[in-house]
């Protein structure tokens, strides 16, 4: 519990210094170099679209997707799965047309999604405060089993699970191979931050499985006081962008983000994680109790099994969904 602490105490001072993605608007500059693709198509589902706005290193929201107003679906996605969305959306207006442009998203860390939702679904964005009020949220399989337990979602469904990854530079020229080169004093981390990200749980498990405690202590307590591991707020953002940018060398993230990297052309590349040292978590959604449009959030539940969404899953690596009811 004081490791835990400390790691809070020292991730909130290093917040102030890092470059803050909260939200996905992006404000830190960014080397020469290229400018990453956020996802392989248009990420988008808006039909109805004003003046297009936006200036890279400045005014730039990555994570918020379509339009609020009129919405008659909104999901607050976990934000590991951005790159799958679009091809999810498009399989489910071809089944129900009427949602066509009436889909908004959001694709942030569980944790920010749920403090949002206990915020009346107040989100701040820099001087840009929205409400929405979700109809499906997703995320970790028992977060989803407590909220049913405590009558906050019903229609609770499994449709993926996922697996931890070293995300590197493609090449990896530091020749990172185990979790245990992460304690290298030559290697710069990117770590998901335990106050905002629930992986920082998977990875700390992971970290221990492959060294102790002390492979732990020294990612995530002696590499973080001396500024070798940057926490992130976003890691499923900011990973790719520090490794790309040079500031950082590795972090853990799901396996599925490198696939998606790789794909998309950026010079990101990926490192294994031995099954015995790995994690695996298996995403759930659910239909909140305060659903706005409680009919759709069933009909998209529902049709996050279906062999056409499964296939977007499959696509970016992740694995099949446990039987229902046993999970």
């Amino acid at each position: 519990m004081l490791v835990e602490r400390a790691i809070l105490r020292t991730a909130a001072r290093a917040a102030l210094a890092a470059v803050c993605l909260f939200g996905a608007v992006l404000g830190a500059p960014v080397a020469a170099g290229p400018f990453p693709p956020w996802a392989d198509g248009d990420m988008n589902p808006a039909l109805d679209r004003g003046e297009t706005f936006a200036v890279p290193d400045i005014d730039n929201v990555a994570d918020l997707h379509g339009n609020p107003e009129g919405a008659m679906l909104v999901l607050f996605v976990g934000g590991n799965q951005f790159f799958v969305m679009p091809a999810l959306i498009d399989g489910f207006v071809r089944q129900y047309p009427r949602f066509r442009g009436h889909i908004f998203y959001e694709s942030l860390p569980p944790g920010i999604l749920a403090r949002q939702i206990h915020a009346g679904g107040r989100l701040t964005l820099g001087n840009l405060t929205i409400r929405v009020a979700p109809d499906v949220y997703e995320a970790g399989v028992r977060t989803l089993a407590a909220m049913r337990k405590r009558g906050e979602v019903t229609h609770v469904t499994t449709y993926a699970t996922n697996s931890l990854a070293m995300m590197v530079h493609a090449g990896n020229p530091r020749h990172i191979r185990t979790l245990r080169d992460l304690a290298r004093s030559d290697v710069r981390l990117a770590m998901p931050n335990p106050g905002y990200e629930g992986v920082a749980r998977q990875i700390a498990a992971a970290l221990r499985a492959a060294g102790g405690d002390a492979l732990y202590r020294a990612v995530y307590v002696t590499k973080v006081a001396d500024g070798r591991t940057r926490l992130t707020q976003i890691h499923h953002r900011q990973t790719p962008m520090w490794i790309m940018q040079g500031t950082v060398d590795a972090g853990v993230t799901w396996a599925s983000e490198v696939r998606f990297q790789e794909s998309a052309g950026n010079p990101i590349g990926g490192v294994a994680i031995p099954k015995a040292d790995n994690v695996t978590a298996t995403y759930a959604a659910g239909v909140l109790r305060t659903a706005p449009h409680s009919g759709a959030g069933v009909l998209w539940c529902a049709y996050l099994r279906s062999a056409q969404a499964q296939a977007a899953y499959r696509r970016y690596g992740f694995g099949k969904p446990p039987p229902e009811g046993r999970h």
